[in-house]
């Protein structure tokens, strides 16, 4: 082991014998008492020495082996330290191409202030490379979020949309204005592999022979719903996510519909609530719901053009790509079960829980708590896996 301090946090003395490492209450530590002694041997921990080096090292500083020992351990046990030899061999092989690690060094840096074990930031962004996505949606907020996913490092971003790319499809970091009159799909698709880091992903086979792996051989990780019609994400239609539903496949929802951003819920098929259950927890609030949520869906639109301002289109996008990859980093984001909402002009989020509904077909509404605990926790654990 060649201890680290994580460089991502920022270092500072909070008086004369107690160190605060990070910035944020999220993921600040303090560790004490600490002396100058120790301080000054916090700078030898950057990676480039094993522990004997910084045993002996530290006896310049009258400072023993056991103190050594135990102040490392209490380092690792508080999450500080990281170790640029661990992570594993998805990890070695990311430090191997370095022109890759330079575009998510960033990446990587975030992602070992929320993974506190050595190499376990690094371990997370490599995994990303094995998984597929699948963003349905080519819009100002679909294409921004399979960019932003590939940019981050997911080996496989498929993107579905019908049509021609429009002038209010534009957005930075989506479809640029050259693809105006082009296919969406085919425009998405280009802007996906402009924007991903790295040549293809590559993977073992059983004889440990190593071939590029077809993306729609790699099973579904994720599909990200984010529609050009808005109201297809605030009120989605239950029988479009029944095949999900049946094969266990996670699947989030994003969107703008009236000036109102929706990001959520994060469904989790058997163990929180589904589009079913959306759709029938409305209609036990509304009894009106059902009759005008036929008509906004067969009545003739107004207006061909969406209510989608382009900076709260960047805000959800960005907001449902973090949440996304959160779920495929191991975690569990807030819209899981949940859905977030803000509307212009004041922008202020809010969330609402959306339980299972015992009626549903899903089945989500007949667990208890405990089996529903235990159901997120497993897709948890496979996704980090």
């Amino acid at each position: 082991m060649h201890p680290m301090l994580k460089p991502a946090l920022r270092r500072a003395w909070r008086g004369r014998n107690t160190v605060q490492f990070g910035v944020t209450p999220a993921h600040a530590v303090t560790l004490g008492p600490m002396d100058i002694a120790t301080g000054s041997f916090l700078e030898l921990l950057d990676g480039t020495r094993g522990m004997p080096l910084l045993r002996e090292e530290a006896r310049a500083l009258d400072l023993s082996d056991r103190h050594v020992d135990i102040l490392v351990a209490r380092l690792a046990a508080a999450g500080l330290l990281d170790d640029p030899e661990a992570g594993g061999p998805e990890a070695a092989a990311l430090r191997r191409r370095a022109e890759v690690l330079d575009r998510q060094r960033s990446d990587a840096a975030s992602l070992s202030v929320v993974h506190p074990s050595p190499g376990g930031g690094l371990r997370r962004l490599a995994a990303r490379g094995a998984m597929r996505v699948q963003v349905r949606g080519a819009g100002r907020v679909g294409a921004v979020i399979a960019s932003v996913l590939s940019a981050s490092g997911v080996g496989h971003v498929d993107v579905l949309d019908g049509g021609r790319t429009e002038p209010w499809d534009v957005a930075p970091g989506g479809l640029p204005a050259s693809a105006v009159g082009e296919r969406r799909d085919v425009s998405a698709r280009q802007l996906v592999r402009r924007s991903a880091v790295g040549g293809p992903r590559r993977t073992a086979g059983a004889d440990g022979a190593t071939g590029a792996r077809p993306a729609e051989e790699a099973p579904l990780s994720l599909v990200v719903l984010a529609p050009r019609d808005g109201l297809s994400v605030y009120a989605p239609e239950p029988d479009a996510s029944a095949s999900w539903i049946a094969s266990g496949t996670p699947h989030l929802y994003a969107g703008v519909i009236e000036a109102t951003g929706v990001v959520g819920p994060l469904v989790l098929p058997g163990g929180t609530g589904c589009a079913g259950c959306l759709a029938l927890h409305r209609a036990d609030r509304d009894p009106q719901w059902p009759r005008m949520l036929a008509q906004w869906k067969s009545g003739r639109r107004r207006a061909a053009v969406p209510a989608c301002d382009l900076g709260l289109a960047t805000a959800v996008a960005g907001l449902a790509a973090a949440h996304a990859l959160c779920f495929l980093d191991g975690e569990l984001p807030a819209s899981t079960g949940a859905r977030w909402e803000a509307a212009l002009p004041l922008l202020e989020w809010r969330t609402e829980r959306l339980g299972p509904h015992v009626n549903c077909a899903c089945g989500a509404g007949g667990q208890t708590e405990g089996e529903l605990t235990s159901t997120s926790g497993a897709a948890r654990d496979t996704m980090a896996g």
